[in-house]
C-alpha cells in the first residue's frame, strides 16, 4: 500500500508552518525597520484647536524617537470626514494615520446622509489619545445656581432658552440635545461657525448656556463672566475637581466628551500597530504631555488597539440613539 497520499499532507502540511514563519519572521523585520521613510499624521481639522496641538506636540515626540520626520498634515472638511477618507485609502502601512475624533467615528455615520467610509471596517484603531469634558455653562443673567434649577427654569419657560454650539453635529450640540431628551427641557439650539463666536454670544448673553470644552470656558468662570454647572462626564474632572457631574447634578446615565485618538488604514500590520502603540502610550504618559494635554483642558486616555476598538463601537451605538432622538442632521 503507497504511502504517497500519507507524505503529500506531510508535506503539504510543512509547507503551511514554513509560509507562516515566514510571514512572521518578514512582519516582525517590518516592525524592527519601521519607519524607513517620512510618516504623515492627518488632522481632519484645521490648524489651530486643541486636536491639531496635540497632534502635532505627538508628531514632535515621534520624530525625535523615531529618527524620521512625522508630518502632520491638516485636511479639514465635512466635519472631519475629508481627512478620515483619505487614510481610510491609503496604503495601509503605517506610514499614514489618522488623529480621529468623536465626530469622525462616532458622531458622522448617524448625522450625516452618506459616508465616504466605513468607520470601523475601514480602519485599524492604535490607541485613544486623549479625553476632553465638556462644561455646561450658563450666562450670569441667568437666574440659576444648579441644573436642577436650570431644568425647573427651562420646563416654566418653554422655548425661551438657547443654547449655542460651534457646529452642527458638534459634542456641545448633541449634549444639548440629550439634556432636552433626558430632561424634557424646550431650549432652541443656535449653531455657530466654530466655538469662538458661539462663546461670544453666550457672554453677551445672546444666547444663555453652552456645552463647551473646559479650556474655553473655564477662564471665563475664573474671571466671573459665566457661570459652570457640571461637567458632561460620568467621572469628574481632575482639571475641575470640585465640579459635580451633570449625573450628581440631576440627569442620571449623561456622559459625554469630545474625544480624539489615531487610526490606521485597515489591513495594516499588527506588529507595526504595536510599535504606533507603545510609542504613543509611552509619550502620553510623560509629565511634559499630561502638562500640554492639561492646557488644552484634556486628559490623557492611552488605550490598547482593541480596547479603542470597543470604545469606537460603544461609541457609534451611543450617538446613533443621541442622533435619532434628537432629529439632527447634516444634509
Amino acid at each position: 500500500m503507497s504511502n504517497k497520499p500519507s507524505s503529500l499532507l506531510h508535506v503539504a502540511f510543512a509547507l503551511a508552518i514554513g509560509c507562516t514563519a515566514l510571514s512572521i519572521g518578514s512582519e516582525q523585520a517590518t516592525a524592527q525597520t519601521f519607519p524607513a521613510k517620512p510618516v504623515r499624521l492627518v488632522v481632519p481639522f484645521p490648524p489651530g484647536g486643541p486636536l491639531d496641538a496635540v497632534g502635532r506636540g505627538i508628531a514632535d515626540k515621534l520624530t525625535q524617537m523615531w529618527g524620521q520626520p512625522v508630518v502632520v498634515d491638516n485636511k479639514p472638511g465635512a466635519g472631519g470626514n475629508i481627512g478620515a477618507d483619505f487614510v481610510a485609502k491609503s496604503p495601509p502601512d503605517g506610514y499614514t494615520v489618522v488623529m480621529g475624533a468623536l465626530s469622525t467615528h462616532a458622531v458622522n455615520p448617524s448625522l450625516y446622509a452618506t459616508m465616504p467610509y466605513d468607520a470601523v471596517k475601514d480602519f485599524a484603531p492604535i490607541t485613544l489619545v486623549a479625553v476632553t469634558p465638556n462644561v455646561l455653562v450658563v450666562n450670569p443673567r441667568l437666574p440659576v445656581n444648579s441644573v436642577k434649577e436650570l431644568i425647573a427654569y427651562a420646563k416654566a419657560n418653554p422655548g425661551k432658552l438657547s443654547f449655542g454650539s460651534g457646529s452642527n453635529g458638534s459634542a456641545g450640540h448633541l449634549a444639548g440635545e440629550l439634556f432636552k431628551v433626558d430632561t424634557g427641557a424646550d431650549m432652541v439650539h443656535i449653531p455657530f461657525k466654530g466655538g469662538a463666536p458661539a462663546m461670544q454670544a453666550l457672554l453677551a448673553g445672546d444666547t444663555q448656556l453652552m456645552f463647551d470644552n473646559l479650556a474655553n470656558s473655564m477662564p471665563q468662570v475664573k474671571a466671573g463672566k459665566l457661570k459652570a454647572l457640571a461637567v458632561t462626564t460620568s467621572q469628574r474632572s481632575k482639571l475641575v475637581p470640585d465640579l459635580p457631574t451633570m449625573a450628581e447634578a440631576g440627569v442620571p446615565g449623561f456622559d459625554i466628551s469630545t474625544w480624539f485618538g489615531l487610526l490606521a488604514p485597515a489591513g495594516t500590520p499588527p506588529s507595526i500597530i504595536a510599535k504606533w502603540n507603545a510609542d504613543v502610550t509611552r509619550i502620553l504618559e510623560s509629565p511634559e504631555m499630561r502638562e500640554r494635554l492639561s492646557a488644552q483642558g484634556a486628559e490623557a486616555a492611552p488605550m490598547t488597539p482593541q480596547q479603542f476598538g470597543a470604545f469606537i463601537g460603544s461609541e457609534l451605538a451611543k450617538y446613533a440613539r443621541i442622533v435619532k432622538a434628537s432629529g439632527a442632521k447634516v444634509d
